[in-house]
Parts: C-alpha cells; sequence; structure tokens
C-alpha cells in the first residue's frame, strides 16, 4: 500500500508542478476571458452616444423617458425632436445627430416608421431607445402592470406530453449547461489521461520500466500512476469550476438576467452529472493507460488516442434524435455502451427527465467499465512492461486472459 501512494503522490506532483500543465490549467479561463473581453469590447465600439432625432407626425411621443427605463439601457442617447425635416436633414448633414426618425400620421394604422441616415446606420443603443420611448408613450395610459406584460411580450413555454420535457427563453441555460459540461470532460480527458499514456510510453522507451519492476509490482506501479492522474485530473476540473462559479458570481451581480439563469440551474442535476462523469474519466484513463503499454512509441499511441477519442463525440452527432426523442431506442443504446455512455447521459439530462432505473443501470455501466479498463491496463502493463520495439496486440491479450482463466 506504501509503495502504490509513493507512486500516485510522484505522478501527481510530477505532471501538476509542469509548466505545461500549469499552461493548460489557465489555458480554458484565459480563452474564456479573453473570448468575452473581446465581445464587450467589439460592443463598446459599436455604442455610439451621438444624439438621435425624431420628427412626430402623429403626436405619439408626449413624455420623455423616466429614469428607472434610461438605467435598463445599456448607454441611454439624447432625443431631439424636430418640427420639419429640414432641420432634421441640416443636422444630419452637419453630423450633429447620428440620424432620425420619421413617425408618420397614420404610424397606429401601420406601426411603420421611417429611419433617415448619411453613411451609417444609427447603433444599437440608439435604436433602443427609440424603440424604448415609443413603447413608453404607447403604453402610457396603462396600469404599470398591462405595460410590463406588453413589453415582456409572449413567452412559449414547450412541454411534452408526460411532463418529463420543458424548456422556455428562461431556462436555456439548463439545456446549454451539459453541453458546455461534456465539452469540459473531453478537453480534461484528453489533457489528463494523455499524460498518463505519454507517461507510460515514455518510461518503456528510455527502460525505466527494467529500474521500477524491481521494486514494485506491476498492479501497484499501473493502479498508483491511474490514480495520481486521476488527482490530476480532478485539481484541472476543480480550479475550472472555482473560475465557472467567479464568473457566474460576477455576471449574476452585473446582469440580471444571467442570474436568473443561475438560478434555474438544478443541484441535482448536476449532481447526476458529476457521478457519471467521474466513473468515465477513471474507465478513459484506464485505457490510455492499457493503449500507452501496448505500443512502441509516441506517435503510434497518439494515433490510438484519437480512435480512442472519437466515439465520445457520437451524442453531439446524434443531438438532433436525442433532441426530439431523448427516451428513444438510439438515446438508451448509446446510454448503455461505456464510450458514449457519460456524455448522452449529460446531454440527456438536460433535455428530459431520465427514469431512476436507467440512471442505477448507467452508473452501474461505467462502474463495471472503470474497474474493467484498470484491470485491462495492468493486465497489458505486464505482458508489455518489457517488450521493447514490439507491439502488443489485441489478439495475444485476448488469448494471454483466456489462459488464465
Amino acid at each position: 500500500m506504501r509503495k502504490f501512494l509513493r507512486v500516485m503522490a510522484y505522478e501527481y506532483r510530477r505532471h501538476v508542478l509542469r509548466r505545461s500543465f500549469l499552461l493548460a490549467l489557465l489555458s480554458l479561463p484565459a480563452l474564456i476571458l479573453v473570448s468575452v473581453g473581446a465581445g464587450f469590447v467589439l460592443v463598446r465600439m459599436e455604442t455610439d452616444a451621438t444624439p438621435i432625432g425624431y420628427i412626430d407626425r402623429a403626436g405619439v411621443v408626449q413624455k420623455p423617458l423616466p429614469q428607472d427605463a434610461l438605467e435598463e439601457l445599456a448607454e441611454p442617447v439624447q432625443m431631439i425632436p424636430f418640427k420639419d425635416e429640414a432641420d432634421a436633414r441640416d443636422a444630419l448633414k452637419n453630423e450633429e445627430i447620428q440620424g432620425y426618425y420619421i413617425i408618420p400620421e397614420n404610424y397606429f394604422q401601420t406601426t411603420q416608421v421611417e429611419e433617415v441616415y448619411q453613411d451609417s446606420a444609427p447603433s444599437d443603443n440608439a435604436r433602443s431607445h427609440f424603440r424604448a420611448l415609443l413603447r413608453f408613450n404607447i403604453l402610457a395610459d396603462q396600469s404599470p402592470q398591462i405595460a410590463a406584460r406588453v413589453v415582456d411580450g409572449a413567452q412559449i413555454i414547450i412541454r411534452s406530453p408526460d411532463g418529463g420535457r420543458v424548456a422556455s427563453s428562461d431556462s436555456w441555460l439548463s439545456i446549454v449547461l451539459p453541453l458546455v459540461l461534456g465539452i469540459v470532460f473531453f478537453i480534461v480527458v484528453m489533457s489528463s489521461s494523455g499524460y498518463l499514456m505519454q507517461a507510460v510510453v515514455d518510461e518503456k522507451e528510455n527502460r525505466t520500466m527494467e529500474v521500477l519492476v524491481t521494486s514494485v509490482s506491476p498492479g501497484q506501479l499501473i493502479a498508483g500512476k491511474i490514480v495520481g492522474l486521476i488527482g490530476v485530473g480532478l485539481t484541472q476540473l476543480m480550479v475550472w469550476i472555482a473560475f465557472g462559479v467567479l464568473g457566474m458570481f460576477i455576471g449574476g451581480a452585473n446582469f440580471p438576467a444571467l442570474q436568473e439563469q443561475f438560478a434555474s440551474i438544478s443541484l441535482g442535476s448536476l449532481g447526476l452529472m458529476g457521478l457519471a462523469l467521474l466513473p468515465s474519466y477513471v474507465m478513459f484513463a484506464g485505457l490510455m493507460a492499457a493503449m500507452g503499454a501496448m505500443v512502441t512509441n509516441t506517435s503510434e499511441a497518439q494515433q490510438m488516442a484519437g480512435l480512442l477519442t472519437l466515439p465520445i463525440w457520437i451524442p453531439y452527432w446524434l443531438m438532433i434524435p436525442l433532441m426530439k426523442n431523448p427516451n428513444g431506442p438510439i438515446a438508451l443504446t448509446l446510454s448503455f455502451f461505456p464510450l458514449t455512455a457519460p456524455l448522452t447521459l449529460v446531454c440527456r439530462l438536460g433535455f428530459t427527465i431520465i427514469p431512476f432505473w436507467q440512471l442505477v443501470l448507467n452508473f452501474l455501466v461505467l462502474c463495471v467499465s472503470a474497474v474493467g479498463a484498470i484491470w485491462l491496463a495492468g493486465k497489458v502493463f505486464r505482458m508489455g512492461m518489457l517488450r521493447y520495439g514490439k507491439r502488443l496486440r489485441w489478439k495475444e491479450i485476448f488469448s494471454s486472459t483466456a489462459r488464465s482463466k
């Protein structure tokens, strides 16, 4: 047991303290931060606070926007009324305004407004300000409750006949979040499990294995490596989750709409996703270790790793059928096949309520697959640790397993 713990601790420190691991650890948060920052910069660049004009021939605008309505706008724009179009055109030519709107006499019959500008259309914040001004004046005679209901518009809720699927504009995050978690899971599998495969291949190539097996059994060695790499993956995942929670806290504090979305996230669904992804990660780590023990060089290991990770994306390739029928035969088949089970379950949790027996069976399949992958890794490791320059084939592994039985 002591040797197993020493191998585990060594593998954990060896990879966590690497510069490449630290770069990979911070790469995803940095990428998200840069993307969000670029989005804010682009929005800011498209924001123009230059005044906008309007000509009200229908007598719609009787009052300016109140202060509470102005606070809801990203950046209010001064609205300048003009008595005739000639004055508005002169102001536009002198670049005093970025454009102007003409509200015709028959506006209440047609609801059409004419927009006039020179080189570029008015900015989005100017258009939002003008629309808010029209809505406020049109609904000025109504009660606050009716006005708020009209402004909010219709809310369409899609519900399946059995009540298992409910989707609306207020719950989009509960659908997007499982897809994002699936991508994060794939990145963690590829990075940390790839470390394990690389470590096994390197130790075979430089003949370090001959020294290691003199002081520790092959089973303890491969188990310590797998558990140590699981700790590396969990460290990476915990740091990313911490960044995600921090981002949710900052986003919810600054954007009330996001705060409502965050409140709609089901903690139970998140817990089920965690239960599914943990044994899946152990399974992929064991398979990566087995492949590392089979091959003879790094390039061959990378090719085999690519073939192993292809099935992970099958649920994403079949996303349309899964969305249309998350409890159908395709979904059930993918849910109980070990390589596709984790992301299929995660996707289905975003679209439906999965029956309890399916959750239990899915978890058992993943746990059995994880144990089997670790056993297979130990078996392959013992067979291939001293076979330098010769690739171990699946036929030899299966025949050896049959003889051992």
